[in-house]
């Protein structure tokens, strides 16, 4: 799978198109909530819903062929039908109408006025502690690597809060028990969430939230409002807890957590939204290789020009790996065997033994291959193919060498003292459907655990008879 937000199956667009009209008449209530669901619309979405924004009367649906090229109409279908997923367009004998309360806010959200509040409110005194964007950035990043430092089993002095273990647990990122953190480890769509640009990654976390909110009975509009207006704020601007509702209140604190939004103490009466929350309806391409640590696409203020890979791989299966980033260097230990670190750098080798490992943990070969691809150095992209084909296969053998043997628990019967007594019993042991293995020549079989019972009081009765 590509490394993007659309190949995530709990992104934003698909949990949204999922929901049920009623649903979204109450979200169409907020115009942040309109504004942040038009930002997350494909190019020509948008541009059918500029040009019918001011036109309160039903439009043709054959207008909408004079406004696209004729060699677009599959690109055109694709953009009415996303609408009316989101239930912004509904369409009835070939009359097109939108969305009056989607009409109305959406309205209101790009020219102001009203006492709606959608988009938070600035605190109207000044901040004693006040913070600047550099600051917020360095907190996103911490709180943010912190997770995913967790999930890849670096030695950290800080660790993520109970809330978030559980979810990683939850969402099936990670598994093990949450309350011995020791048993948890990364699962194959854990590895794959490693892959996800940023914004894929919050959104994944956050979706999972929102249904383990429902569970508690908060109501999801009210969460979906929330994580929305959080989309529509300003980087480095306070914003007044006051006018938050109770349900919003609870998000808040959770959302620390995150690195979503920072608050100097859980008492405070202002928050500031940080720039993972101030690009939550951002365009997915903004963020790139979230392995490389959030701290370069921070400091980059979102330019993926900045990010290079940093991954030379020789066709010995030796590694170079330019790069200091303790979370590029946990991430590859789950594959590669590493042997030596220096300031700038650390080599390693990739063995059968470090790739089974990996297999063993949940990720699979093409995992390994997509992440040396995504992260190959600059200097490998001059060579075609990209990473080396003997390497390709080795790492694909060795996953079909593991896919290939089973470890079942059981028994081995052997040395039995003629064929007939072996082809007597094992003819018994077939007949419960217990045997796993068996070898005439040897006169072997082996059975399954839960089987051997069976057996041995098969023979002891015939001994008997004899």
């Amino acid at each position: 799978m590509a490394s993007t937000s659309t190949d995530f199956k709990t992104s934003i667009n698909d949990y949204l198109e999922g929901l049920p009209a009623p649903v979204f008449s109450r979200l169409y209530q907020k115009p942040a909530t309109c504004l942040a669901i038009f930002r997350l619309l494909p190019s020509l979405a948008k541009q059918f819903v500029m040009s019918t924004l001011y036109n309160d009367a039903p439009v043709e649906a054959a207008s909408f062929d004079a406004w696209v090229e004729p060699g677009s109409k599959g690109r055109q279908n694709s953009a009415m039908d996303k609408l009316k997923r989101m239930q912004i367009y509904k369409e009835y004998k070939g009359e097109v109408t939108m969305n009056p309360a989607f009409r109305t806010n959406f309205r209101i959200a790009l020219t102001g006025g009203g006492d709606h509040k959608s988009f938070g409110v600035p605190c109207s005194t000044a901040d004693k502690n006040a913070v600047t964007v550099g600051f917020l950035d360095s907190h996103a990043t911490e709180q943010w690597e912190m997770i995913l430092h967790f999930m890849v089993n670096t030695l950290m002095d800080r660790m993520p809060g109970d809330g978030v273990v559980r979810l990683l647990q939850k969402s099936g990122l990670m598994e093990g028990n949450p309350q011995r953190r020791e048993t948890m480890s990364i699962t194959n769509a854990g590895f794959q969430f490693l892959l996800q640009d940023v914004n894929a990654q919050i959104w994944a976390l956050l979706l999972q939230y929102l249904t383990v909110a429902e569970e508690l009975e908060m109501d999801p509009v009210e969460v979906l409002h929330f994580l929305f207006m959080l989309g529509s704020l300003e980087l480095g601007q306070d914003y007044s807890t006051d006018f938050l509702t109770p349900t919003q209140r609870i998000m808040l604190e959770d959302l620390r957590d995150y690195g979503v939004v920072y608050q100097r103490k859980s008492t405070s009466r202002r928050f500031y939204p940080t720039r993972l929350a101030t690009t939550l309806t951002a365009h997915a391409g903004q963020w790139k290789r979230p392995a490389a640590g959030l701290q370069g696409a921070l400091s980059a203020k979102l330019d993926p020009g900045s990010q290079s890979g940093f991954i030379v791989l020789e066709t010995n299966y030796k590694v170079y790996a330019y790069t200091n980033s303790p979370l590029q260097i946990a991430v590859l230990r789950l594959f590669a065997s590493l042997k030596a670190r220096f300031p700038n750098m650390v080599t390693g080798i990739i063995t059968r033994e470090s790739v089974l490992e990996a297999l063993k943990n949940g990720i699979n070969a093409d995992q390994i291959i997509q992440y040396l691809t995504t992260h190959a150095h600059s200097q490998m992209r001059r060579q075609q193919p990209l990473i080396p084909p003997t390497v390709v296969d080795q790492i694909r053998l060795w996953e079909l060498d593991k896919n290939r043997i089973r470890a079942n628990e059981g028994w081995l019967w052997h040395d039995f003292a003629s064929t007939n007594d072996y082809e007597f019993v094992l003819k018994y042991a077939k007949d419960l459907g217990v045997v796993l293995w068996e070898n005439a020549t040897k006169r072997s079989f082996y059975v399954s655990d839960a089987g051997n019972a069976s057996i041995k009081a098969f023979i002891s009765r015939n001994r008997k008879k004899d």
